[in-house]
């Protein structure tokens, strides 16, 4: 964005020695050193002891929604054959699935901040059971906007565990290893991104294709048949996936948590637009847009991308390519959650999002596979970013961390918006390849952010 300097005077230097973003913890009892362990540092400890199962759970959260999300992409195709849908039809799945996100987590974060983020995950649990379980109603009725509802639902429930989920795994324990545990809990958001085509493939692709015309010669009871076998092809994976929430969502009545809530005699008199004045998580909410455009951008073209670099190259080819790059989405979260021991936070952020950004480049200037690989290559880059960026933009705001990172789970909305633009950029030059413009100004968006965060952290004013 031109002209656009990304300032953070926040005045919260991080320490020489620590590599990682300071974080004042939401009213953590359970982090004093009286909750220690005997003869334990507590800056030698990931989680906080006592707490280990709870984390466990916690980092499962990030796993069901990344399945939701990458679900989508499935049901994308599934839905152009069980209801007759064209392209433009089928993309209101990721619209309504994002702008669930955006309209959700705010409210989320409110009532997470009255009631603490036990009842949150519980609630998002019981949200995302539900909408899972209105996919067999809505199979039955074929209606569209029946899915949609679905989805709607399950993305509610998710906007809650993403707001309950990322502040809890960066208080569960040392402050100062706080951007460690985020990407260590994320890295199982990368395992869910991988697996989940995997999974739907399998359970809700029937490989039963028709094209247009061997469809058209079918008797009108032969299409009415294939389009309604078509459609309850989602219902048993999504009642699995409902039985395996609820099971998940049990666990969290019983198991040990730190009561994470704004205490008494707390101040609750700032609203929830005032917080946006604080200078960490505005811009926080800025790069986090960004990034989260930058990445759906690419895994919404990414096949289409292949087809066009290499048209001689089949399309089940193509999606097998894209899951070999979302591997590698999940191979960058653990190696960025090891160089996180040894390199600080924000210089690791502006690596990575600057090596996106010279990725697509070569991509906007090469062919064939050199450009397909710098492609696929963003996802391994991609890998650490959005919990780095969660991590700074929640460290400063103490009690109204809940919000806050409402604020910051509702910039997702980037993944319904920037898409579009690489869109129109394709239908005004007929260049797909050129496009790539959009998800590269979003990386750099991504690491200027980073740079800012640089000059503020450094103890030498770097």
């Amino acid at each position: 964005m031109p002209g656009m300097a990304i300032g953070c005077p926040w005045g919260h230097s991080a320490s020489p020695s620590s590599n990682y973003p300071a974080i004042t913890p939401v009213a953590l009892p359970s982090l004093t050193p009286a909750n220690v362990l005997p003869g334990h540092k507590p800056r030698a400890m990931l989680v906080t002891a006592g707490y280990g199962t709870g984390f466990a759970l916690v980092c499962s959260l990030f796993f069901l929604w990344a399945i939701a999300a990458n679900f989508n992409d499935l049901l994308i195709r599934q839905f152009q054959k069980a209801l007759s849908l064209d392209r433009l039809e089928a993309g209101f799945v990721p619209f309504v699935f994002y702008i669930g996100y955006f309209l959700v987590a705010l409210p989320a974060g409110l009532v997470m901040r009255r009631f603490g983020y036990r009842v949150g995950i519980i609630v998002g649990l019981s949200l995302y059971a539900a909408g899972a379980l209105l996919f067999y109603p809505a199979a039955e009725v074929r209606l569209y906007s029946a899915f949609l509802a679905a989805l709607f639902v399950i993305a509610s429930g998710a906007a809650f565990l993403e707001t309950a989920a990322n502040p809890y795994s960066i208080a569960m324990g040392d402050p100062a290893r706080a951007a460690l545990r985020a990407n260590l809990a994320q890295s199982f958001n990368g395992l869910g991104v991988f697996i989940a085509p995997l999974i739907g493939s399998r359970f809700i692709f029937s490989g039963i294709e028709y094209k247009p015309d061997q469809l058209a010669h079918l008797s009108a009871a032969g299409q009415a048949a294939f389009h309604s076998s078509e459609a309850r092809t989602v219902q048993s994976p999504y009642l699995v996936l409902a039985g395996i929430i609820l099971v998940i969502a049990i666990a969290f009545c019983v198991v040990k948590l730190p009561d994470l809530r704004a205490p008494k005699g707390a101040s609750q008199s700032r609203s929830a637009l005032s917080i946006l004045k604080i200078p960490s998580l505005r811009w926080a909410v800025v790069a986090q847009f960004f990034y989260v455009g930058g990445q759906v951008s690419i895994w919404s073209y990414f096949i289409d991308l292949v087809k066009i670099l290499r048209p001689e190259t089949p399309e089940r080819t193509a999606a097998y390519f894209l899951s070999v790059s979302l591997a590698s989405f999940m191979v960058g979260r653990f190696v960025g959650t090891a160089l996180l021991k040894r390199v600080r936070a924000d210089y690791l952020l502006f690596a990575y999002a600057f090596s996106n950004v010279l990725l697509l480049a070569t991509a906007l200037v090469t062919h064939g596979w050199v450009a397909i690989t710098a492609i696929g290559l963003t996802c391994f880059f991609m890998s650490i970013q959005f919990p780095t960026i969660f991590s700074f933009g929640v460290r400063e705001l103490g009690n109204l961390a809940m919000v806050g990172s409402s604020y910051i789970v509702m910039a997702v909305v980037g993944g319904a918006v920037l898409p579009l633009m690489m869109g129109l950029i394709d239908r005004h030059t007929g260049s797909l390849q050129l496009a790539l413009l959009s998800p590269m100004a979003c990386f750099g968006v991504v690491a200027l952010y980073a740079s800012r965060l640089k000059a503020a952290t450094s103890p030498v004013g770097l």
